[in-house]
């Protein structure tokens, strides 16, 4: 939101408590005979924002209150603090226009590997790049992130099976190693508009979620822009922190 200087405290109070109230009722389709307050509770597992700032929030719902008198918005009774006006504006622009992580903590020109790949040659393209992940492709179409985790998992099951892992690994494909059911498990796959307070929202509610994979529009077929990993999220968290 863009702030007017030349309004008072508490028209810039109620211009960013509106913008927060009238935004979270969009995104989540929340109705409008709900309190704001109780808006703020349903949307604390949806919106990291919302989930970091839920106790002021709903304070900032109780000084509303204060500020106008009988839901009259241009009869103020009270001021609120400098320190307050800019914290709800803060907190507004996080809600109505987080950044995105394409143009933030997103990882560019992201090292890929071909589905057909032997399983000791990623080992060895893990080992020099230092990545711990690489998106998989097979005809120009993503099929999944392969982890070194999940190499290691899959190679002790081998040596259960036979003691000679050397020629398993050299003959068999890292497709091998993927499941159908990664997708939207382990890693998911994003348009470029995806913000950091959506991501933040993906790895929050999905504790086994490890890469998000960015796309142009988000589709499987197309080049991958960006790459952020569970490690990014306290880059993410930062940002937000920092956020004006």
């Amino acid at each position: 939101m863009i702030v007017d200087q030349s309004k008072t405290n508490a028209q810039r109070f109620i211009l960013a408590y509106n913008e927060i109230d009238q935004s979270l009722r969009a995104i989540y389709n929340f109705k409008r005979n709900i309190t704001f307050s109780d808006m703020i509770r349903r949307a604390v597992p949806l919106n990291s924002v919302v989930r970091k700032y839920e106790d002021k929030l709903i304070d900032y719902a109780r000084l509303r209150n204060a500020i106008i008198h009988n839901s009259n918005e241009e009869y103020i009774i009270a001021e609120p603090h400098d320190e307050v006006v800019e914290e709800i504006e803060k907190i507004a622009n996080m809600v109505t226009c987080p950044p995105l992580v394409i143009n933030t903590v997103a990882k560019k020109n992201v090292l890929t590997i071909r589905g057909d790949m032997p399983i000791k040659d990623v080992i060895i393209t893990f080992a020099s790049s230092g990545f711990k992940s690489l998106p998989v492709y097979s005809d120009g179409k993503i099929l999944g992130v392969a982890t070194a985790v999940r190499i290691v998992e899959w190679m002790g099951d081998r040596m259960k099976e036979s003691g000679n892992i050397d020629k398993i690994l050299s003959s068999t494909p890292i497709s091998a190693t993927l499941h159908d059911v990664d997708y939207n498990v382990n890693f998911s796959v994003r348009s470029e508009k995806l913000s950091i307070q959506q991501a933040l929202d993906l790895f929050y509610n999905n504790r086994k979620l490890s890469s998000i994979l960015i796309t142009k529009s988000g589709n499987f077929a197309e080049p991958i822009s960006g790459m952020i990993t569970v490690a990014d999220v306290m880059d993410l968290n930062k940002i937000l922190e920092d956020y004006e």
